[in-house]
């Protein structure tokens, strides 16, 4: 395993006494081989230095009678030493260590020696054979992080990338009027968003690999809609849906189809209770008029085939199969909040994207090229 960079940054003042950063130093700097290199004196060493004087002096006193020539080198030489000790003191001779000076920070490296830091473009712009265009943040030569891909004479997307694929949160348009705003996973749709269709439909709600699915709610511009569950684009599940002519039903869906068991309200007040078959009365159920008057039976492609009474218990049974995905349906829970998180983090990663944009074009301009190896 390659060892860490630690970084430790201390000023002379806290470390001046230890002998790790001393040996440090000198490891980091090491002294250019013309100058000398001073060494701190011994204590033995400062002691005889200073004293040296005073016994030269003793020396003199007791060679002088006998030894005048010898007495008289002596004296010189305490004299010599007396002159050199105060020159020293008044600061003539200060030893000082030219890699080190008092007040400076020192960097303390670990591990690896220190680089030179280089500013790292990351924002470029890329042109494909067909016409569209990418600019944006690259990761390894692929679109990573922000940018704003433009399909030529179709549409764009703005927002985060994973790899090459849409992947995050972001913001997708087609030249037609579409938009989409929410989350995406590789390259699909996926999670929570928002979709307004160029004819003014609209589905909100939640998504798997590009599809509506889960939870949604589908406005149409004629003004019918559906709230409900979604199962691979198509409506399958529990919903309410309501249809443009006033007409209202509740209950079970299959492959985007009435199925199943649901109450079926009329504008014109009628309403059928029971079973149903691909959008049609199917089964047992009962189908009261507005004035009171009902039909009990089986029914077959939406006619009454055997009229039973209605306190028939087949008939009994499909109306409260009937009643009860009408109550499941309205108890399915609320995915709003979801939807309006999703959409503005899509609008936050849509920005980042343009100003990841703007960035990579300046690069262009500038002459800096995106490094492909970071």
């Amino acid at each position: 395993m390659a060892a860490q960079k630690t970084t430790l940054a201390r000023t002379p003042s806290s470390l001046l006494r230890s002998p790790t950063l001393r040996s440090s130093l000198n490891e980091d700097n090491p002294p250019d081989e013309k100058k000398t290199r001073h060494s701190s004196p011994k204590p033995f060493f400062t002691i005889f230095f200073f004293f040296s004087p005073f016994l030269l002096l003793l020396l003199y006193i007791y060679f002088k009678n006998e030894y005048p020539f010898l007495s008289s080198i002596v004296f010189v030489s305490a004299l010599l030493a007396l002159c050199f000790i105060l020159a020293s003191r008044s600061g003539c001779f200060r030893f000082q260590n030219r890699n080190f000076h008092r007040g400076d920070s020192v960097e303390w490296f670990i591990g690896e020696e220190k680089k030179a830091s280089k500013k790292i473009v990351r924002e470029g712009v890329e042109f494909y054979s067909n016409g569209d265009v990418y600019e944006g943040e690259f990761h390894k030569g692929r679109c990573n992080g922000s940018g704003v891909y433009s399909f030529f004479g179709h549409g764009r997307y703005e927002g985060d990338w994973i790899d090459g694929k849409y992947d995050g949160f972001g913001i997708e348009s087609w030249a037609r009027g579409s938009r989409y705003r929410g989350q995406y996973r590789r390259g699909l749709r996926h999670g929570f968003g928002v979709y307004r269709f160029f004819n003014g439909d609209c589905y909100a709600g939640g998504w798997l690999n590009g599809q509506s699915h889960g939870i949604g709610v589908q406005s149409c511009s004629d003004g019918s809609s559906y709230v409900g569950e979604f199962n691979c684009g198509v409506k399958h599940g529990l919903g309410c849906y309501h249809f443009r002519n006033g007409d209202r039903y509740s209950g079970e869906y299959f492959a985007d189809k009435i199925n199943g068991f649901g109450v079926y309200h009329f504008a014109n007040g009628h309403c059928y209770e029971g079973s149903w078959h691909e959008g049609r009365k199917q089964g047992f159920g009962t189908y009261v008029f507005r004035n009171g008057d009902s039909r009990s039976g089986e029914w077959d492609c939406g006619v009454l085939k055997s009229p039973h009474p209605a306190s028939d218990p087949s008939v009994l049974h499909a109306i409260h199969a009937a009643r009860k995905a009408v109550k499941n349906a309205a108890l399915l829970p609320r995915v709003d909040d979801q939807v309006n998180k999703a959409v503005a983090a899509a609008n936050r990663s849509a920005t980042a994207a343009r100003v990841a944009a703007v960035k990579a074009v300046q690069n262009r301009t500038d002459g800096r090229f995106c490094d492909i190896d970071v």
